[in-house]
């Protein structure tokens, strides 16, 4: 049986604003196990990125607020540790792949140096050179040609996918438990993007490390994910295994995500969906299901009350009013339906 390395308990992510508090991350929980790879997928706002900061306690302290909940890693309370604590943790046992390689990289310093620095303080490696030794194998593990010749390069003269290269070499040097890849691949052309994909599964099949994939693209999710974590407007609204979530969608906010994901087996000249309207202002968050307004199936219910997680099946949570017993049966949208039966080569 695999060994849990993370429990997110209730996590509760606020910040102090001019015009009030922002309630980012409201109630949102999970776990992941070792070798695991969690998706965490949602709209641009949905609360991704905040979670997967308040993970590394990256949340600056004011205005950022840890308002309730814990983090256990390691079956220690992460919100509890005190900064120094933390610096021990940081890119040691946890570390995070940035969307934007070329902000995470400094344009001052070389590559060899900034992949050495992570050895020699937390591997505790004393030779500069066994260091340069190691940097360079990073740099060859993770598919940049000529590494020797690499390690001397500003992150400039590096094309956008090798700098995403660099970033997850530096990630991986100290062998974390965890790595947390914040949209990773969102601005690589597609190309570059499977083979990015492809190398993370390749180091986590080799190392056995936890992943965490921040994403709003539902198609790199079925290529790199165990489980899947559905994000709206700072909850997670559903959860479940990868073939839960897209073969057996029950949240209304889910069909929508999978009815806009471009279909390529479909030859008609059938326009792009997208779900209508604006996610909700934070500060003064909806009263009932926050994605009712935005959702033509919506119930009477969901605007008067919140409804709970419920139990969909042993590996599946959805929080929507539609999986009560009094609810009425709504079948899924023909655009979904019609998605799930291309994905597994049957007929809509």
């Amino acid at each position: 049986m695999k060994k849990k390395l993370l429990d997110v308990n209730d996590l509760h992510v606020h910040f102090k604003t001019y015009a009030g508090i922002v309630q980012a991350v409201r109630g949102v929980n999970f776990e992941l196990y070792e070798g695991e790879t969690l998706a965490i997928v949602g709209e641009s706002g949905s609360g991704k990125s905040v979670t997967s900061n308040a993970l590394m306690k990256l949340i600056p302290q004011p205005p950022g607020i840890y308002a309730g909940g814990e983090i256990l890693f390691g079956g220690k309370d992460l919100i509890q540790l005190s900064e120094k604590e933390m610096l021990a943790i940081r890119g040691n046992e946890m570390a995070m792949i940035f969307q934007d390689p070329m902000t995470a990289l400094n344009p001052t310093m070389r590559i060899g140096k900034q992949i050495t620095e992570v050895l020699l303080k937390h591997k505790k490696v004393t030779s500069k050179e066994a260091a340069k030794s190691r940097a360079i194998e990073l740099l060859d593990q993770v598919g940049i040609p000529f590494p020797e010749k690499r390690y001397k390069a500003y992150p400039h003269e590096l094309s956008g996918g090798m700098r995403q290269r660099v970033v997850i070499a530096v990630a991986l040097a100290a062998d974390p438990k965890l790595l947390i890849a914040d949209e990773p691949t969102t601005a690589l052309d597609v190309t570059i993007q499977a083979q990015i994909l492809e190398l993370m599964k390749e180091i986590q099949k080799s190392s056995n490390t936890s992943i965490i994939f921040i994403t709003h693209d539902l198609g790199v999710v079925a290529n790199v994910a165990d489980r899947v974590a559905v994000m709206y407007a700072g909850q997670i609204v559903e959860y479940g295994t990868v073939e839960d979530i897209f073969y057996d969608p029950k949240h209304p906010y889910t069909w929508g995500l999978l009815g806009s994901m471009p279909d390529l087996n479909n030859s008609s000249d059938e326009l792009l969906r997208a779900i209508p309207g604006s996610p909700p202002n934070l500060i003064n968050p909806p009263i009932g299901c926050a994605f009712a307004p935005r959702n033509e199936l919506a119930l009477a219910i969901d605007f008067e009350e919140e409804p709970p997680m419920f139990q969909v099946s042993g590996t599946h949570f959805a929080k929507t009013w539609l999986q009560h017993p009094d609810a009425p049966e709504i079948p899924l949208p023909e655009v979904v339906a019609r998605r799930i039966a291309s994905s597994r080569g049957g007929e809509a």
